[in-house]
């Protein structure tokens, strides 16, 4: 079997996370957090739709991890995203992370919105 290494040249894959973080570029952030190819911060939960909607002009698919579990978002924050134009994919948090991960290293454009776990 052939093993190839990936890269994701200048964008921020998810390093690692564990109870209540997230580690991107060497980085630790605490509680809720958006992850885009070009920067990662701190995002104020369920109820900012505002700063997920900032990115709709960048992104075509944002994967909302939820945590732990699985859990149905607010509807209002999923139908924003959708009449903005953005894919939503609602996932666990570590599933989301794993995939966001996968579809950085094929140059995808695609973001991450995560509660901890």
């Amino acid at each position: 079997m052939r093993l190839t290494e990936i890269t994701y040249d200048s964008a921020q894959p998810v390093e690692s996370y564990g109870p209540g973080y997230f580690r991107i570029g060497g980085q630790v952030l605490h509680g809720p957090t958006i992850i885009t190819p070009w920067d990662a911060g701190p995002w104020g939960g369920l109820e900012d739709h505002a700063a997920l909607l900032a990115l709709a002009d960048r992104i075509d698919v944002i994967f909302l991890g939820m945590g732990a579990e699985i859990a149905h978002p607010p509807r209002a924050l999923r139908e924003a995203l959708e009449q903005a134009g953005m894919g939503v994919e609602v996932c666990a948090s570590p599933a989301a992370c794993r995939t966001y991960n996968v579809l950085l290293s094929e140059g995808r454009r695609v973001a991450l919105a995560l509660l901890p776990v």
